[in-house]
């Protein structure tokens, strides 16, 4: 009976268990000879970066490099276009004068050029093409000159600036992709057919946004940043008086670093992100230039530029109270003393 007993006590092995033990062994095996397929080298590779080892064989800028890389294929053009609202463009029937002064103003060597609105796209025109253009009619309308002894200096006086950019014939082509499509994949179009701008149109073929070569770019390497780019400012800065002078897109974190306010926590802010949509929210309209918005926790917001779509810059007060009224409701809340009677 103890025989019995021992063996009834002893371990009971499930094929399933074996089964689990032969297929891990098998695996290590497998694993050590190099003959295991792997799940995906994407992931062992993400691991590997993931892993915070000092002696590692990948550069800090490496490393951060080869993440963007690897999380490239999850990008959708819509995570990197300019909106709608921050795209420069300019009208078909500008002229080249004021053309000019855009190039000079807009810090881009590449401008959509719309018909009647941006939602009417011509195509685009290129600084180096404009250029050209302007050095050929300095030339007498000649792309080149005869022999050296002939050549003359251009004479700028022979350009027409009043001639509508229409009229110039230095219109490139440019791309058109939805909001869906993956940047990896808007990157190979634009290396393929050397067209460095797409619009993003909506499903009504209405224009959405821009995205450049550089935008895509950027999302590996980091901004990159030439001569002619401004240093970075801050969005929220003191004024002389007190107040504070605000971007409209400065985030609500940076509200609260700068004011010490928690604007998410208001109602109607959980899908919010930027100071500008919040006034919007507050007011329920896109309110006009010097119009003041009243916010919560002593905030007064003054617009300071708008147009008809979206707020571009605010200032915040501080609603502040007179002392007059303070002392007033000080000695309204004050405890009375007691009457005589009382006593």
């Amino acid at each position: 009976m103890n025989e019995d007993r021992s063996r009834s006590d002893r371990p009971v092995r499930t094929p399933t268990e074996t089964d689990d033990t032969r297929d891990h062994w098998y695996d290590r095996v497998l694993t050590r000879l190099g003959l295991k397929p792997r799940e995906s080298i994407r992931h062992d590779l993400e691991d590997v970066l993931a892993e915070t080892v000092e002696d590692t064989d990948f550069s800090p800028q490496e490393r951060a490099m080869l993440k963007n890389v690897l999380s490239f294929h999850r990008i959708r053009v819509e995570d990197v276009m300019v909106p709608r609202a921050d795209i420069v463009a300019v009208a078909a029937d500008t002229n080249l004068g004021e053309l000019l002064s855009l190039f000079r103003t807009a810090g881009h060597s590449r401008l959509p050029v719309y018909g009647e609105t941006l939602d009417d796209p011509k195509g685009m025109v290129h600084i180096r093409d404009f250029l050209d253009f302007i050095a050929m009619r300095a030339d007498g309308g000649t792309p080149e000159s005869g022999s050296a002894d002939e050549a003359a200096l251009p004479s700028l006086g022979q350009i027409d600036l009043s001639m509508a950019l229409s009229s110039a014939n230095i219109l490139r082509p440019v791309l058109f992709v939805p909001r869906s499509m993956p940047a990896i994949d808007l990157l190979v179009r634009m290396q393929a057919t050397r067209t460095h701008m797409a619009l993003v149109i909506d499903e009504y073929g209405g224009t959405d946004g821009l995205v450049s070569i550089e935008d895509l770019v950027e999302m590996v390497v980091g901004d990159i940043e030439d001569e002619h780019d401004e240093d970075a400012t801050l969005t929220i800065v003191p004024a002389a008086d007190g107040t504070f002078i605000a971007d409209a897109r400065a985030s609500l974190d940076e509200v609260k670093d700068v004011l010490g306010l928690d604007l998410t926590d208001e109602e109607g802010a959980e899908d919010i992100d930027t100071i500008g949509g919040f006034i919007v929210t507050l007011a329920g309209r896109v309110p006009s230039r010097s119009e003041v918005i009243e916010g919560p926790s002593g905030l007064e917001f003054e617009v300071l530029d708008a147009d008809p779509r979206r707020v571009k810059r605010l200032r915040v007060h501080r609603r502040t109270f007179a002392p007059e009224a303070e002392a007033g409701d000080n000695q309204a809340n004050a405890p009375r003393p007691e009457s005589a009677a009382a006593e």
